[in-house]
């Protein structure tokens, strides 16, 4: 796919991606299902983190999950196991070249993908020849510049600025989740809505504070610490001082909040006459 995946494939970043998919699977998956018998492609699929609520919320449906990543995609293997998934069928590819005759699908789905990809229009371009006219694709996506917390700390922002920053360097674009409606939109999806789903962390919700604030959000952050710092773009000191205020907000007069995003959309049928 032509991008990197800037927070790395060891143990600790499978770790955060499973917290991340177990904390937030209410939030992002109680309206995530598609009917029996239909054929739903993932692409992207990492560790399995989202594919395991994906085959439990349509056990009739055939799912297709694929991923570029053969670290992942073990990962995502050992775990279908583990869980018994029977309608799930993992395959290590690349989105550009697919295996797939056109219109082998009946749905798209794509979950914190998009963020990593230099080209996400393109990829959406190229996945949606695999759906059939009429079928349907769903894309979650976060948006960084969506965080905000309490107590405020510049130091904090400068370090969530730092990833940020780090993405756009590898071809990637954190913020891409406020971007969903036009991409959508404009390669080829009809009656696109999109959702914002807001994680709200406070004291009162011990369950987001300790999977979201601390797990998912400032793990990743501290995940980039060395190349922050080995960039130049971010000292070391400001960077420390910032990862401890976002722990600082996990505390019980702390506050944190983030938005993701999440869109669907139907394929057009071009020939139809309304189209």
């Amino acid at each position: 796919m032509g991008s990197a995946y800037i927070h790395g494939y060891d143990p600790k970043e499978s770790r955060r991606l499973q917290d991340q998919a177990s904390t937030l699977v209410e939030l992002l998956h109680s309206d995530t299902s598609y009917p029996a018998g239909s054929r739903v492609l993932e692409a992207g699929c990492g560790v399995g983190a989202q594919t395991l609520t994906l085959s439990q919320n349509s056990p009739g449906a055939s799912i297709t999950s694929l991923d570029i990543s053969r670290t992942f995609l073990l990962q995502a293997r050992g775990r279908a196991r583990e869980a018994g998934l029977e309608n799930v069928d993992l395959l290590q590819a690349d989105i550009f070249n697919l295996p797939f005759e056109a219109q082998s699908f009946d749905h798209l789905f794509l979950c914190f993908i998009l963020e990593h990809l230099p080209r996400p229009a393109e990829a959406v371009t190229v996945l949606k020849e695999f759906i059939r006219p009429g079928g349907t694709i769903t894309v979650i996506e976060g948006d960084h510049g969506s965080a905000y917390f309490y107590p405020d700390s510049t130091a904090a922002k400068r370090a969530i600025a730092s990833l940020v920053e780090l993405q756009k360097m590898s071809g990637g674009n954190a913020m891409i989740g406020r971007e969903l409606y036009p991409l959508l939109s404009k390669t080829g999806f009809r009656s696109v809505r999109v959702s914002p789903r807001m994680v709200y962390a406070d004291s009162s919700r011990p369950e987001m504070v300790e999977g979201f604030t601390r797990n998912t959000f400032t793990a990743m952050i501290e995940g980039v610490r060395e190349a922050a710092i080995r960039s130049g773009m971010i000292k070391s000191e400001t960077f420390d001082e910032g990862i401890r205020d976002l722990y600082r907000t996990a505390e019980e007069d702390g506050v944190f909040c983030y938005t993701f995003f999440k869109a669907v959309g139907i394929k057009k049928d071009d020939r139809a006459s309304d189209q």
